[in-house]
């Protein structure tokens, strides 16, 4: 369903920072109160690398959700200091225990290379021991070692993000107590999830949407803005810091529930209000949003081809039934996977992407007119996260012409 051209999705609206949202918790039975002390990770599930990347911090699982999964606490700190940014603070936090990790491993490697190299001298002399009967190599497997052993350890602690649970809120008091009210994002969310859940996680693509929202502040400062896709509302948090107004869109009660109360724990950064209409739209909201809007953002929802489909004909809607000109921007991370089809390393979801916002660009209905261009990501880096090379922001002006 659509009201002039807007999906009609239950959503979470901002407006000036504040949060539009229904308040109705549902409490937590017996039955998940036991569950909080026996969390499962199914091998089939999606996990975020935001998490495997961040090894040393700590992640307080608070409850689980309507569904059962477990619901964490993650505190995000916002590098704001000139002194942090110049001197890369935020990208040595991210890679010193790994950088420990790599010396300690390369000295163990070091051990072992002196060692085979000995061997090797040994081997060199007798080369005929090491044939059997029919003259074949046999291959000698060394034991595992203790420095092996070790280094295993060493790797297995990069990515296994420490896990605290139910009662032990106190390990996070000193960390509440460091943490400036200007300066941290409070979110919940999960850690593994169905890819149909996949929204209520934290992915790095959101991070570098909110990157380029805090360093181009006075760009969005004052505007209306749009999100679609918009999961945990780690963006549209961002964006609440400096926006006029912000509706954040995305389906499903539960979803927007932690939405919601993401929100919440970031009154520090922005207010909340009371919604007329909780996750629907009203009718002073659509005409708002159609007089007003000048930005609509997305982060990390061209994983599906369906999904990428329908995300552009959304855009196409909206952009066509805005009363003024808007800038759309995309982030996205461009995956590769192997598949069996092409027997290669392809990303055909990045593929999917590319060629429809090509489509998108050389559209001439003689309404519309789509400017795209790739942002470079030479901005600086305000929260601390992997920004591989793979990650991608897109800009698109959309004009109209009539």
């Amino acid at each position: 369903m659509e009201e002039n051209g807007i999906p009609v999705w239950q959503h979470c609206i901002r407006d000036c920072g504040h949060c539009r949202c229904c308040s109705h918790q549902q409490p937590m039975g017996d039955l998940a109160e036991k569950e909080m002390d026996n969390p499962t990770f199914r091998s089939d599930t999606v996990l975020s690398d935001v998490h495997l990347h961040c090894p040393s911090k700590r992640h307080l699982m608070v409850r689980l959700n309507a569904v059962g999964q477990p619901v964490f606490l993650s505190y995000f700190k916002l590098l704001w200091s000139t002194e942090d940014l110049a001197s890369g603070k935020h990208v040595r936090e991210m890679t010193t225990g790994r950088e420990q990790q790599c010396r300690s491993g390369d000295e163990l490697c070091d051990k072992d290379r002196s060692n085979v190299n000995k061997e090797g001298e040994l081997n060199r002399e007798g080369v005929e021991a090491l044939l059997d009967d029919d003259g074949d190599l046999e291959v000698v497997r060394r034991p595992p070692s203790a420095s092996d052993l070790q280094a295993e350890d060493l790797l297995r602690d990069i990515v296994c993000p420490v896990i605290l649970m139910k009662g032990k809120e106190d390990a996070f008091e000193d960390e509440e107590q460091e943490c400036t009210c200007s300066d941290v994002v409070k979110i919940e969310h999960t850690m593994a999830t169905p890819l149909e859940d996949v929204g209520k996680q934290v992915w790095r693509a959101a991070f570098l949407l909110a990157d380029y929202i805090l360093f181009q502040r006075d760009t969005f400062r004052c505007c209306s803005v749009l999100e679609l896709g918009g999961g945990t509302g780690i963006t549209s948090v961002i964006m609440g810091t400096v926006a006029k107004r912000v509706y954040c869109t995305d389906v499903g009660e539960d979803l927007l529930a932690m939405c919601e109360q993401n929100v919440a724990l970031n009154k520090h950064l922005m207010e909340s209000g009371d919604p007329e209409a909780p996750y629907s739209w009203s009718e002073e909201e659509i005409a708002d949003l159609l007089d007003h809007c000048s930005v609509i953002m997305a982060a990390d929802v061209f994983y599906d081809d369906d999904l990428t489909d329908a995300l552009f004909r959304t855009l196409y809607r909206i952009t066509h039934n805005l009363r003024s000109s808007c800038t759309v921007y995309l982030a996205l991370e461009k995956r590769l996977n192997f598949t069996l089809r092409h027997m290669d390393v392809t990303c055909e979801a990045y593929s999917h992407f590319r060629n429809t916002l090509n489509d998108l660009e050389n559209l001439q209905d003689g309404k519309m007119k789509y400017t795209v261009e790739p942002v470079k990501l030479d901005f600086c880096q305000f929260l601390v996260y992997e920004r591989i090379e793979q990650l991608e922001l897109w800009k698109i002006m959309a004009e109209h012409l009539t």
